[in-house]
């Protein structure tokens, strides 16, 4: 291998599938929400926009606090247990992630107005933190693949570009991909043309053992200010303001290695890419509980938009390459940042609930949410193709919820289940979750105490790598999260 090696020059835009521009999966990232908080919204299902009385409502239906006739001091400790299970070209991994966290944490404050004659029976506030997302995930990849190679998908993003740019680029276009890719010789020139078509260091046919690491972690979390009120005791109305911000950390590595010896000259190739991202917004959040009867509660609920004005990632990459010969090969891109915004989409909720002899409920809950409608936006960029991708990829959702509470003197037992539908518009992926939940409480005129476990499942395809002309065989993953949640409160 010989060529001319001139000066690096560092670049920002990143055009690979191992690219971390922003593109329509941050858009669907952080715009998935899930049910999380204290230990009794968790152990139904989530299906509380009805009920209300509970410091998670107030992200989902700030109704809710209309429903507090005493002020409360709530706090939600979690242990969080994340696994996923791989088949790739018949080989199977699995990896596990554990994480501890804070779920919830706020208080309300419920005053009586100072009226009696008033129809506006109490007023509410109510301030704090309730978890939405959680990111921690690690999964493990690995299988034989004779068919293609993540160097060909260098080769085809490269053909028709002049070596010289991949070394001297002074736009700034190749400097997480290519330009690595090409100093760590993954890809070289073919002899007599011009410089402008490329080869892979790995050739056409050769059975190779590839293995992706992929580790996430962060959350998304939200500062809620409540306040509600009741009309009647039989309208609760409440308003949110709502500020989520979010942490995201993503590595991957990815390796390719001759583990035969079958290879002429190839040894092995890694890839290490690093991202993280933060950012904040704000949103509102308008809901209403009707008790209809005794025994029946209606809830409605309308969530505008979270508006991410300050969403910023930062990135970099290492390329490194191994040859029988001895010869080994490393570049590291430079550290790329970028400022952005986000816009979330409309979310609208109902519920419904049915109360047995004061001692018993059941509880549902219907959302939608259209994905299509998420927008990334910047002032020096208009980010057209990729709001398209979110509109011809994306569609609108309808996720159900479900719960009940039983209560036997001062115990109460519950269960819930959830199912979140498909964002994707096509059969490419699915990614459609289920969740099963289930608890216990025990409850006094001042103190409670709730525990909940909440199980999860989904399965979903992921592509190690691709580009126009390269796809390998999809990774079939099924990922399952188990959740411990504990919940002390107190009533004042």
């Amino acid at each position: 291998m010989k060529r001319i090696v001139l000066p690096l020059i560092s670049s920002l835009v990143l055009i690979s599938s191992w690219s971390f521009a922003q593109n329509d999966i941050d858009a669907l990232r952080y715009s998935s929400t899930t049910f999380g908080g204290t230990a009794r919204y968790m152990s139904m299902g989530g299906a509380f926009g009805s009920l209300g009385a509970d410091f998670s409502s107030l992200s989902t239906n700030p109704a809710g606090i209309g429903l507090f006739t005493k002020s409360e001091l709530t706090i939600t400790p979690s242990f969080y247990i994340g696994s996923t299970k791989s088949t790739y070209n018949g080989i199977d991994a699995k990896d596990v992630q554990y994480n501890f966290n804070l779920s919830n944490a706020g208080f309300v404050l419920s005053s009586p107005t100072s009226s009696g004659t008033s129809v506006f029976k109490r007023f509410q506030f109510g301030f704090g933190v309730n978890r939405i997302n959680n990111f921690n995930d690690r999964q493990l990849m690995e299988g034989y693949n004779s068919m293609n190679s993540i160097t060909d998908t260098y080769v085809d993003f490269a053909n028709g570009i002049s070596y010289i740019d991949l070394e001297d680029d002074p736009n700034g276009n190749y400097a997480f991909d290519l330009s690595p890719a090409w100093y760590a010789y993954m890809i070289d020139t073919i002899a007599g043309s011009g410089g402008y078509e490329y080869y892979p260091a790995v050739p056409a046919g050769s059975n190779l053992y590839q293995r992706l690491e992929k580790n996430t972690w962060g959350s998304m979390n939200e500062m809620v200010l409540s306040f509600g009120t009741s009309v009647s005791d039989r309208l609760y109305l409440g308003a949110t303001l709502g500020f989520p911000y979010i942490r995201y950390f993503e590595e991957l590595s990815y390796t390719e290695i001759d583990k035969d010896g079958s290879i002429d000259d190839f040894s092995e190739l890694r890839q290490y890419n690093k991202l993280t991202t933060t950012g904040s917004g704000f949103n509102f959040k308008f809901g209403m509980i009707l008790k209809a009867t005794d025994w029946l509660r209606l809830g409605g609920s309308v969530h505008t938009p979270t508006w991410y004005d300050n969403m910023s990632d930062s990135w970099y990459s290492e390329y490194s390459t191994q040859f029988d010969n001895g010869d080994s090969y490393f570049k590291r891109s430079p550290i790329g940042n970028y400022n952005y915004r986000l816009e979330t989409p409309w979310r609208a909720m109902g519920s419904a609930s049915l109360l047995f002899f004061r001692s018993w409920i059941i509880s549902t809950e219907y959302e939608y949410i259209d994905y299509t409608s998420a927008k990334l936006r910047s002032p020096g960029y208009s980010f057209y193709d990729e709001n398209r991708d979110i509109q011809n990829k994306y569609r609108p959702t309808h996720n159900f919820r479900l719960g009940t509470e039983l209560r036997v003197d001062a115990m109460y037992y519950r269960l819930g289940a959830a199912y979140y539908m498909s964002p994707y518009n096509n059969d490419i992926n699915n990614a459609e979750r289920f969740y099963l939940t289930g608890g216990l409480g025990v409850r006094d005129k001042n103190f409670f105490l709730d525990i909940a476990y909440a199980h999860s499942m989904s399965n979903y395809n992921y592509y190690m790598y691709s580009s126009p002309n390269v796809v390998p065989e999809p990774v079939d993953n099924k990922s399952f999260t188990d959740n411990i949640v504990l919940t002390l409160g107190f009533r004042m």
